[in-house]
């Protein structure tokens, strides 16, 4: 026999070479990874892509549809317009249609409270600008000047925020 097969050194060699991957098998290996990590990227792009396409369309439905809850609550106090109306036309009575748009108003006054709107208090209150606008001035002696005197179309806010001013009439010095 000859020294090169009974040598431990070279024994060693063949089996560290026949167990450790070639250089051809450490780069499948590396490509086959490259692969599987392309792939669960590409699908991750797919899916954040699908995912921002659901939430635009959930959002732009959210939009679309806001307006329902204030629609709810206020086609009852139309209903009450439409029977106060028909009230007074049958009986031919100007108060049953005053006490009907009365209790309407009510109505809807609290179903804009429920939103969170409220009517701006202008009248004998003194002219603020960033809520009232005035439309016209009347002389008075009993209210001094800038002081509000009528209420003509009432204004509302929305929590802080004016919605409209209230447009009032002012007095001012005779």
């Amino acid at each position: 026999m000859s020294d090169e097969t009974n040598d431990p050194k070279t024994e060693a060699a063949a089996e560290a070479s026949s167990e450790a991957p070639t250089l051809q098998e450490q780069l499948q290996a590396a490509l086959a990874e490259r692969d599987q990590f392309k792939e669960k990227w590409t699908r991750a792009l797919a899916d954040l892509d699908n995912y921002r396409r659901r939430i635009q369309r959930e959002m732009e439905e959210d939009r679309k549809y806001a307006a329902m809850p204030l629609l709810k609550t206020l086609l009852p106090a139309f209903d009450g317009l439409d029977r106060a109306i028909q009230a007074a036309s049958q009986t031919k009575n100007a108060d049953e249609l005053i006490k009907g748009v009365q209790l309407t108003i009510k109505q809807l006054e609290t179903a804009l409270n429920g939103f969170g709107a409220k009517a701006i208090p202008a009248v004998g209150l003194p002219f603020d600008p960033n809520q009232h606008e005035a439309i016209s001035q009347m002389p008075s002696a009993e209210h001094p000047p800038m002081t509000v005197l009528q209420d003509v179309e009432r204004g509302y806010m929305l929590h802080e925020r004016v919605v409209r001013p209230s447009k009032v009439i002012v007095a001012r010095a005779e």
